[in-house]
């Protein structure tokens, strides 16, 4: 099943004040950004956030799922609608993941 745009605007809304919220399509979900690193999953109008410890020690509680079929275990957010506490998740975890591997430049063929 794939996301409501409106449920994927709300969320990137309740996390802006830990920074920067993008958020890109992948596969008919999508892929929810703080300042231009990854830190979670949006999958049928669920919020997940990458395991963190940082985010472990703010959630209310723990509740372990896999996004999608086959994937590994995210925290499951459901609490959603309180602004400070998915922010300050989002925040927490940011700060412990690390960053962005460079995208490789591909080689020009030759001739």
């Amino acid at each position: 099943m794939a996301c409501n745009q409106d449920f994927v605007q709300y969320i990137a809304d309740q996390c802006s004040e830990a920074g920067e919220i993008t958020v890109r399509k992948m596969f008919g979900e999508y892929g929810i950004y703080c300042n231009g690193k990854i830190f979670g999953l949006i999958c049928d109008d669920r919020l997940y956030l990458k395991l963190t410890e940082a985010g472990r020690k703010l959630l209310r509680s723990e509740e372990l799922r896999p996004p999608y079929d086959g994937a590994k275990n995210y925290f499951y957010i459901a609490d959603v609608d309180d602004r400070r506490y998915l922010s300050s998740l989002v925040r927490a975890t940011y700060e412990e993941l690390p960053e962005p591997k460079p995208n490789k430049k591909k080689a020009t063929p030759k001739f």
